[in-house]
């Protein structure tokens, strides 16, 4: 959620792991972000000029950050090598996101990042609130409501960390979470149209706070931030009982899919090359002639014209034949019929 005080809470959370002597390996992916409050190993800004991005493409704030945000994407599985060689040092890997929940969740490059690290590492998706502008229902279930499709679209365990409690306290909201009748009374001093929306999905969301993780922190004192990790830990050990197998699953499936998809083509391919019967083809156009008066089945012309225009010209040339057979006959027959008449003639004045 932007403005909720997410960098803030991840500078918490790197300078309490150093000073446990357990430092994270920490990445930012926010291209947009003017300053970084604690050390990254890897930062997108490093790959991707932002405002390069913009002027190039021509595109607006939210724009830019999707669009850098996807050139980095192309390059991610090298990201995916660093962290598997600091596997054995860090234990927790801890990645900064852009504050707007649909430039990352919803787009490619935000798919492409979290199913590659949810493929092999545990991973566990963290929610931070902003707990004194939720102290309204309705901007209550708005958060709620975010935190719930972010949840359905990664398919991974999700923790809400209820942040800034140092103004506001956020037992309010559990208790709104876990006690319907409590939050349909906050509802009651609200009359408007989105109150009554809120009513209704109010009875939804119940099944998805059953299982919902949701700690109370402060960025700023760091309050709640060793409840924190124990519920981190808790998440990831689910990834390893729940979410692993299934993801192990829907691999194994797609990689036999994709081998019977192989063998068949293999298959089909082989069962071309063993169709049909050889075929003679004609040397020449006489040749084709000679193999069609000889009864031969098939013949195939010399390319370039139809079978019907082929069989118009033969039947042309053998009736040219026979007008020039005939002419011929007839030419002899008159040269034999000059030689006789000199020899009629000399008998008559014999």
């Amino acid at each position: 959620m932007a403005g909720s005080g997410k960098t803030t809470f991840v500078q918490r959370i790197t300078a309490h792991l150093h000073a446990k002597k357990n430092p994270p390996y920490v990445i930012n992916l926010d291209p947009a972000v003017h300053e970084v409050p604690f050390p990254t190993n890897i930062d997108v800004r490093d790959t991707v000029n932002y405002k390069e991005v913009m002027k190039q493409y021509r595109l607006g704030p939210n724009g830019g950050i999707v669009t850098s945000l996807n050139l980095f994407a192309t390059r991610f599985h090298e990201v995916m090598e660093f962290i598997e060689k600091k596997g054995s040092e860090c234990k927790y890997v801890v990645l900064d996101t852009p504050g707007q929940i649909e430039v990352f969740t919803w787009s490619a490059s935000g798919s492409i990042i979290t199913e590659g690290l949810a493929s092999t590492f545990p991973t566990v998706i963290v929610y931070v609130m902003d707990t004194p502008r939720s102290i309204n229902p309705v901007t209550f279930m708005s958060n709620m409501l975010y935190a719930c499709s972010i949840l359905y679209k990664t398919k991974l365990p999700f923790v809400v960390a209820m942040n800034k409690t140092d103004i506001v306290d956020h037992s309010f909201a559990v208790e709104w979470m876990t006690d319907f009748e409590v939050f349909q009374d906050a509802l009651q001093h609200e009359t408007s149209y989105a109150s009554n929306l809120t009513r209704s999905m109010s009875l939804v969301l119940d099944e998805f706070y059953s299982n919902l993780r949701a700690v109370g922190v402060s960025a700023v004192t760091g309050a709640g931030v060793p409840e924190f990790f124990t519920a981190i830990d808790e998440a990831a050990e689910e990834y390893r009982r729940d979410y692993k197998p299934e993801y192990d699953r829907l691999k194994r499936e797609k990689e036999v899919k994709t081998e019977a998809e192989r063998e068949e083509a293999i298959a089909r391919l082989r069962r071309d090359m063993g169709k049909g019967e050889d075929v003679p083809l004609a040397a020449s156009l006489r040749d084709e002639v000679r193999s069609k008066h000889a009864g031969t089945g098939m013949v195939l012309g010399l390319g370039g014209a139809d079978d019907d225009s082929d069989d118009d010209e033969i039947c042309q040339e053998e009736e040219e034949d026979e007008d020039e057979r005939k002419e011929y006959e007839s030419f002899k027959r008159f040269l034999k019929k000059q030689d006789t008449k000199p020899a009629e003639q000399k008998q008559d004045n014999g």
